[in-house]
């Protein structure tokens, strides 16, 4: 083992990471598109907290800080919640 691979697998994590960060704000401009057909406020409070305590509840079981967690999350949701408003507008997002 070098330092070179252990970096390679750091890399080829962080890929799948993006990856998955990119679908989930491809399934957040679908939902954006299902709250303007539907006249579903963009804004849910509620599930904003949802989101944020099962992060935290991830945390707890694998041994990350929470708070970095919910830190990690509210700039996942801010920018999600930018994207939906732009698809809910009728702005490209």
């Amino acid at each position: 083992m070098t330092i070179e691979s252990l970096r390679a697998e750091l890399d080829a994590i962080d890929e799948r990471f993006l990856e998955e960060l990119r679908a989930r704000i491809e399934k957040c401009v679908e939902i954006g598109y299902f709250k303007r057909d539907n006249n579903v406020p963009m804004m849910q409070p509620h599930r904003i907290g949802m989101v944020q305590e099962r992060a935290a509840r991830f945390g707890a079981l694998h041994g990350i800080d929470q708070d970095f967690l919910r830190r990690l999350y509210d700039m996942i949701i801010e920018e999600t919640c930018r994207v939906e408003d732009l698809v809910i507008r009728g702005s490209e997002a």
